[in-house]
């Protein structure tokens, strides 16, 4: 799964792609818009495709993808941009697994979008939750302020009803988020579809090595979210802030932070950054450079297994809110990776 050089994008910056097992090509550099807070997003959607972003990550839990819509709608009516230039990838929320619920919350992400397809439709987690009728999105909680969790509804069978998406023509390709590799070997036991992609936490704190080599050798893409650590704090220093990261984009003439996302780009993994600030928006883009292989070594040898991205808020124990969920993917005494 050999990131490849491709056509999309323009306006300078990173327009590699990969190609996913679909024969689809995916632009490895998109725009994440997890906590992208409402009035903000759609003017960093708006910036990132005026400056070669072809490739936005969405999902239904961000309750923001009618705001992207408006400006997927604006810029396909302006003629700046076609349906056909832009790669959008969407999610399923936890509270919709259940088979005859997945149609129905893909098609209000696709209202919502302005969209009649989306490129990439993952399932966000695979634990899931109760159904709250009338939403696409629900936390349903008991009395005591637990989760209400559906225990019933398995991976493999929300598995079909994507399957069954592609063939209705609603998403071109399909997925998994936050699967560890046992929940992947099990989708793929039972897939029609083979999952293109997997997306996970990545970053230099957090390299992955075992998981994406795994999804390798199956054909599978890997994406990289909070790529730059989410605040991750190693040795008195965060990702953006860390000395060896800084000392080769010196070299480079480039921040810490595009070294981190050049570093996973160079690695062959699609990369979703995460800003609302113009500059940084279109800076997260400009890593169409080289790293050495001393470099990459360099950058390698920070990794620390250090999980900081969203595993769900902590419960008063300390412990992730969803850990008692049998499909949480990252229990203690879990799968290694």
């Amino acid at each position: 799964m050999e990131a490849c050089m491709g056509c999309l994008g323009g306006k300078g910056g990173d327009a590699r792609t990969v190609i996913l097992n679909n024969g689809r090509e995916m632009p490895v550099i998109g725009l994440g818009t997890w906590q992208a807070p409402k009035g903000q997003v759609g003017a960093a959607v708006k910036t990132a495709l005026e400056n070669g972003y072809r490739h936005v990550d969405c999902a239904a839990v961000y309750g923001n993808e009618a705001e992207i819509g408006a400006v997927f709608e604006e810029a396909f009516a302006k003629g700046t941009l076609t349906r056909e230039e832009l790669f959008v990838t969407s999610k399923l929320w936890n509270s919709e697994h259940a088979p005859a619920d997945v149609r129905p919350a893909l098609e209000q992400t696709l209202r919502d979008l302005k969209l009649d397809y989306v490129d990439l439709y993952l399932i966000h987690w695979p634990q899931a939750f109760e159904k709250v009728n009338a939403t696409n999105v629900s936390i349903p909680k008991n009395a005591d302020g637990t989760i209400k969790y559906d225990l019933k509804t398995t991976s493999r069978s929300t598995w079909a009803a994507l399957e069954a998406c592609v063939d209705a023509g609603l998403c071109r390709a399909i997925g998994l988020s936050n699967f560890n590799s046992e929940q992947v070997a099990d989708v793929l036991g039972a897939a029609r579809i083979k999952p293109a992609m997997l997306q996970v936490e990545v970053h230099p704190y957090l390299s992955q090595v075992p998981l994406v080599a795994f999804c390798r050798e199956r054909g599978i893409a890997v994406t990289a979210y909070s790529p730059l650590g989410t605040g991750a704090v190693i040795d008195g220093s965060t990702v953006v802030g860390n000395p060896v990261l800084q000392e080769i984009g010196k070299a480079h003439g480039k921040s810490a932070a595009q070294v981190a996302i050049a570093w996973l780009a160079q690695r062959g993994l699609v990369v979703i950054p995460k800003s609302v600030t113009p500059a940084r928006v279109v800076q997260n883009r400009d890593v169409a450079f080289d790293l050495t292989a001393e470099e990459m070594t360099a950058v390698a040898k920070l990794n620390k297994d250090c999980r900081n991205g969203f595993g769900g808020p902590l419960s008063a124990d300390g412990l992730p809110r969803d850990v008692k969920h049998p499909l949480y993917p990252f229990r203690p005494g879990g799968p290694a990776f």
